[in-house]
Parts: structure tokens; C-alpha cells; sequence
């Protein structure tokens, strides 16, 4: 029985540990909305202006922001830069 218990040891451990949690923001937008709900919250991302998350969110326990995230469309259709310089070959 002892070892039985044992075996099964690192499993259950395994199955009760806590998931990680994803970024809360998402890149790609540049207004989020925040929904304020019994137990906890939840963002969405998906919106391109205040007013449109504002008339989404109209009757809601929600507040729009900014993203803080938004990395903005590329410039020139090119990639943005990483604001790392290029390390010299020596």
C-alpha cells in the first residue's frame, strides 16, 4: 500500500499544481477592456478605439485602457526594430 502511495505521489502532485497564467495583454490592439465579475476579471484586446470599447462595455462593470503593450503597426511594411544594436565581429 506504501508504495502504491508513493507512485501515485508525483502524479496527483502533478495534476493539482496551479496552470500559469498567459499575458494579460495582447500586442495587436491598441485598447483593452477589462470586465469586473464575481470572482475575478477577465481582458479582451480586441478593440481599435476608446469609443468603440466604451459602447462595448456600456452597462458593464468595464473600463477601457489603453494598451500598454500595443506595439503599433510596422513602419514601411518592415519589422520593428529590437532597439538592440548589432554586437561588432571581432
Amino acid at each position: 500500500m506504501r508504495s502504491l502511495i508513493l507512485a501515485l505521489l508525483p502524479t496527483l502532485l502533478a495534476l493539482a499544481a496551479a496552470p500559469a497564467s498567459a499575458q494579460k495583454y495582447d500586442s495587436t490592439s491598441p485598447v483593452c477592456k477589462t470586465n469586473y465579475r464575481w470572482g475575478g476579471e477577465d481582458t479582451d484586446c480586441g478593440y481599435t478605439s476608446i469609443a468603440q470599447c466604451q459602447a462595448s462595455a456600456s452597462g458593464l462593470a468595464a473600463i477601457c485602457i489603453n494598451n500598454p503593450y500595443y506595439a503599433g503597426p510596422p513602419i514601411d511594411g518592415r519589422p520593428r526594430a529590437s532597439g538592440r544594436r548589432p554586437r561588432p565581429a571581432y
